[in-house]
C-alpha cells in the first residue's frame, strides 16, 4: 500500500462516506445505499441489534435505520465521522472510528450518541465498496489508567 493510495481512500471515498452516513442521519438512506456493494458477501452487524448477511436483507435493514431517523431532532443532529485508523492492502480497506451526532430518546432531550464502528471496503471495477459494517454504541472507557497519570 503506498501512502498516496491511503491518502486517496481517505479524502475521497472517506469524505463520501461521512456525507453518506450525515445524510442517514437526516432520514436520507440514497447516499449509503450507493457506496455499499450489491456482490456477497456482505454484512452488518448493527448498533440496534440486527446482524443481517446478504444484500437484500441488509439495504432491509437500512430502510429500517433510515426511518428511525425520521424525527425533526435529527436534522440538527451535528454529525462528525472520526476515523481513528484506516488501511489498504490491494483491494480491501478497514476503517476503525467513531460516529458522533445528537439524538433524543422516546421524546426526550438531545443528548450525544458515539457509535463505534469498523467497516471492510472491496475494490469493485476500480470502485470503493462498502461490504461489512460492525456499529455498536460506545460504552464508557473503563481502561486503566496510564503510567504517566499514575
Amino acid at each position: 500500500m503506498s501512502t498516496a493510495e491511503l491518502e486517496e481512500f481517505r479524502t475521497q471515498f472517506l469524505a463520501r462516506q461521512t456525507e453518506a452516513e450525515e445524510a442517514l442521519i437526516h432520514g436520507e438512506l440514497e447516499p449509503r445505499l450507493e457506496l455499499w456493494s450489491r456482490h456477497d458477501p456482505v454484512s452488518l452487524f448493527g448498533a440496534w441489534g440486527p446482524c443481517k448477511t446478504g444484500w437484500d436483507e441488509v439495504s432491509r435493514i437500512f430502510r429500517w435505520v433510515a426511518s428511525r431517523f425520521s424525527d425533526p431532532v435529527y436534522a440538527r443532529s451535528d454529525f462528525h465521522y472520526d476515523v481513528e485508523v484506516a488501511d489498504v492492502s490491494g483491494d480491501m480497506a478497514y476503517t476503525v472510528g467513531f460516529e458522533r451526532f445528537n439524538a433524543s430518546r422516546d421524546g426526550g432531550a438531545p443528548e450525544p450518541v458515539t457509535v463505534r464502528v469498523t467497516h471492510v471496503y472491496r475494490r469493485e471495477n476500480g470502485e470503493w465498496k462498502i461490504v461489512h459494517r460492525h456499529g455498536d454504541l460506545a460504552p464508557e472507557d473503563q481502561s486503566p489508567p496510564s503510567e504517566a497519570q499514575s
